[in-house]
Protein backbone atom coordinates (compact mmCIF):
# COMPACT_ATOMS: atom_id res chain seq x y z
CA UNK A 1 0.00 0.00 0.00
CA UNK A 2 2.77 2.36 0.75
CA UNK A 3 3.94 1.98 -3.08
CA UNK A 4 0.96 2.28 -4.13
CA UNK A 5 0.93 5.79 -2.48
CA UNK A 6 4.24 7.18 -3.25
CA UNK A 7 3.08 6.71 -7.10
CA UNK A 8 -0.35 8.28 -6.25
CA UNK A 9 1.74 11.05 -5.01
CA UNK A 10 4.03 10.98 -7.77
CA UNK A 11 1.31 11.61 -10.43
CA UNK A 12 -1.10 13.99 -8.50
CA UNK A 13 1.61 15.48 -6.12
CA UNK A 14 4.41 16.56 -9.11
CA UNK A 15 3.52 20.00 -8.31
CA UNK A 16 5.20 19.67 -4.67
CA UNK A 17 8.26 18.20 -5.44
CA UNK A 18 11.87 20.59 -5.17
CA UNK A 19 11.96 20.93 -8.64
CA UNK A 20 8.14 21.97 -9.44
CA UNK A 21 8.19 19.33 -12.63
CA UNK A 22 4.23 19.24 -13.31
CA UNK A 23 2.77 16.58 -15.68
CA UNK A 24 -1.16 17.27 -16.69
CA UNK A 25 -3.17 15.11 -18.70
CA UNK A 26 -5.70 15.89 -21.19
CA UNK A 27 -7.79 13.81 -23.79
CA UNK A 28 -11.31 12.45 -24.30
CA UNK A 29 -13.22 11.51 -20.89
CA UNK A 30 -14.20 7.96 -22.78
CA UNK A 31 -13.64 6.01 -25.67
CA UNK A 32 -15.77 2.71 -27.47
CA UNK A 33 -13.66 -0.95 -28.29
CA UNK A 34 -11.44 -1.02 -31.07
CA UNK A 35 -11.49 3.01 -30.92
CA UNK A 36 -8.31 5.12 -31.04
CA UNK A 37 -7.24 6.66 -27.54
CA UNK A 38 -5.13 10.19 -27.87
CA UNK A 39 -4.20 11.72 -24.63
CA UNK A 40 -1.95 14.70 -23.88
CA UNK A 41 0.29 15.15 -21.60
CA UNK A 42 1.34 18.33 -20.95
CA UNK A 43 4.98 18.86 -19.03
CA UNK A 44 5.88 22.22 -17.29
CA UNK A 45 8.90 22.87 -15.07
CA UNK A 46 11.53 20.92 -17.16
CA UNK A 47 12.52 20.56 -20.82
CA UNK A 48 11.33 17.08 -22.91
CA UNK A 49 15.03 16.79 -23.03
CA UNK A 50 16.64 17.08 -19.86
CA UNK A 51 18.05 14.15 -19.31
CA UNK A 52 18.95 15.06 -15.22
CA UNK A 53 15.42 16.39 -14.48
CA UNK A 54 13.16 14.21 -16.67
CA UNK A 55 14.43 11.69 -17.99
CA UNK A 56 11.48 10.47 -19.74
CA UNK A 57 7.61 10.87 -19.37
CA UNK A 58 6.00 7.10 -18.02
CA UNK A 59 2.67 6.33 -19.07
CA UNK A 60 0.36 4.12 -16.81
CA UNK A 61 -2.74 2.67 -16.67
CA UNK A 62 -5.02 2.05 -14.20
CA UNK A 63 -7.54 -0.45 -14.25
CA UNK A 64 -11.07 -0.14 -12.69
CA UNK A 65 -10.14 -2.50 -10.24
CA UNK A 66 -7.39 -0.04 -9.19
CA UNK A 67 -4.20 -2.22 -10.45
CA UNK A 68 -1.68 -0.19 -11.69
CA UNK A 69 0.63 -1.25 -14.84
CA UNK A 70 3.34 0.43 -16.98
CA UNK A 71 2.43 0.62 -20.61
CA UNK A 72 5.57 2.83 -21.93
CA UNK A 73 7.89 5.52 -21.80
CA UNK A 74 9.77 8.16 -24.37
CA UNK A 75 12.58 9.31 -23.14
CA UNK A 76 14.93 12.61 -23.40
CA UNK A 77 16.46 11.32 -26.64
CA UNK A 78 12.99 10.71 -28.40
CA UNK A 79 13.85 6.85 -27.85
CA UNK A 80 10.90 4.86 -26.87
CA UNK A 81 10.05 1.47 -24.62
CA UNK A 82 6.68 -0.24 -25.16
CA UNK A 83 4.99 -3.08 -22.33
CA UNK A 84 4.79 -6.05 -24.58
CA UNK A 85 0.85 -6.37 -24.25
CA UNK A 86 0.57 -2.85 -26.14
CA UNK A 87 3.93 -3.31 -28.48
CA UNK A 88 2.28 -2.08 -32.35
CA UNK A 89 -0.76 -0.77 -30.37
CA UNK A 90 0.47 2.24 -28.35
CA UNK A 91 2.51 4.65 -30.01
CA UNK A 92 4.28 7.88 -28.31
CA UNK A 93 5.46 11.06 -29.69
CA UNK A 94 6.11 14.60 -28.60
CA UNK A 95 6.52 18.46 -28.89
CA UNK A 96 9.62 20.08 -27.53
CA UNK A 97 8.58 23.48 -28.11
CA UNK A 98 5.37 22.54 -26.70
CA UNK A 99 6.14 20.58 -23.89
CA UNK A 100 4.00 18.04 -24.83
CA UNK A 101 3.89 14.19 -25.31
CA UNK A 102 1.36 12.61 -26.80
CA UNK A 103 -0.18 9.14 -26.41
CA UNK A 104 -1.92 7.27 -29.20
CA UNK A 105 -3.61 4.07 -28.37
CA UNK A 106 -5.40 2.45 -30.83
CA UNK A 107 -7.64 -1.11 -31.02
CA UNK A 108 -8.46 -0.31 -27.10
CA UNK A 109 -9.77 -3.16 -25.59
CA UNK A 110 -12.98 -3.35 -23.13
CA UNK A 111 -10.32 -4.70 -20.43
CA UNK A 112 -8.45 -1.76 -20.87
CA UNK A 113 -10.83 0.68 -19.51
CA UNK A 114 -9.96 2.35 -16.46
CA UNK A 115 -7.57 5.78 -15.79
CA UNK A 116 -4.77 6.62 -18.07
CA UNK A 117 -1.94 8.84 -16.33
CA UNK A 118 1.28 10.47 -17.29
CA UNK A 119 4.10 10.04 -14.81
CA UNK A 120 8.40 10.75 -14.32
CA UNK A 121 9.93 7.79 -12.76
CA UNK A 122 7.23 5.76 -11.66
CA UNK A 123 9.38 2.74 -10.06
CA UNK A 124 6.84 0.80 -8.33
CA UNK A 125 4.50 0.08 -11.53
CA UNK A 126 5.27 -3.09 -13.26
CA UNK A 127 4.74 -4.27 -17.16
CA UNK A 128 1.10 -5.00 -17.94
CA UNK A 129 -0.01 -8.39 -18.56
Amino acid sequence: MIHLFRFLCLVHCVQYVTSQITMVESGPGTVKPTETLELTCKVTGASLTDKNNLDGVHWIWQSERKQLAWLGVIWYDASTVYASSVQGRLTLTRDTNKGEVYCKFTGIKPEESGTYYCARNPHTVYEMD
